[in-house]
């Protein structure tokens, strides 16, 4: 399978990038991880995109597909990949699409995970983390027993400077203006699956491993 995840942030793409992976055997290819991975490493591509980093920039489209190409060029993508994090813009999509039609490699299909900005803001501006040890909660889906205390160290949950409602919206507005765009380009190719990514985690995944069996039965 050769996917292409998409959604809003909060939508939980992580998690479920994580579960299509492991049932379907294909890497989950994050450009996040990625661009980490090559500046950690101090690799050609690395230096240059920590150089537009470095200064607030984002990193240029032209050098975000020479990573992508990189990666796909790996063995373990020769049966499938899921990227996640690209493309988020039309070009992005027309750059990816250039690429692969010069490898003769078609994509299944782009999986949006549809959260409405309400459930959103509920979901992130009541995280609350602990940040001795790492342990994550939620106000209303997932309390700690001791309101604002860790149940597992006994330190103080804080809430992430990037969850606010304000910083939410946000980045909720960027995705929309970025990625709306794309989500109707993916549509006009017939190339669009949507899931209802406000079900709990497992029937979002089950919802998904449903589309995808679909799309493969019907290349059969």
């Amino acid at each position: 399978m050769r996917i292409i995840l998409l959604g809003p942030p909060g939508a939980g793409k992580g998690t479920q990038a994580k579960s299509i992976s492991n049932k379907f055997s294909i890497p989950h290819i994050s450009t996040g991880d990625i661009f980490r991975k090559n500046i950690s490493e101090k690799t050609p591509l690395g230096i240059e995109a920590k150089r537009h980093i470095d200064k607030g920039h984002l990193v240029p489209d032209k050098l975000t597909i020479d990573i992508i190409k990189d990666r796909l060029d790996n063995e373990d993508c020769v049966n499938g990949f899921l990227l996640d994090g690209y493309p988020r813009t039309v070009n992005q999509g027309e750059a990816l699409k250039t690429l692969l039609d010069e490898k003769d490699i078609h994509l299944d299909t782009a999986l949006l995970i549809k959260v409405p900005r309400e459930f959103i803001l509920d979901r992130m501006t009541g995280r609350r983390v602990c940040l001795a040890c790492g342990a994550s909660y939620h106000i209303a889906f997932n309390p700690s027993k001791v309101d604002g205390k860790c149940d597992l160290c006994g330190s103080d949950l804080v809430q992430r400077a990037d969850d606010t409602e304000v910083t939410v919206n946000e980045r909720i507005d960027i995705y929309e203006a970025q990625t709306q765009p794309l989500i109707k380009y993916y549509g006009d190719k017939n190339l669009l699956s949507e899931v209802d990514g406000t079900q709990e985690i497992n029937s979002v995944f089950d919802s998904i491993c449903s589309i995808l069996a679909e799309i493969k039965n019907d290349k059969h």
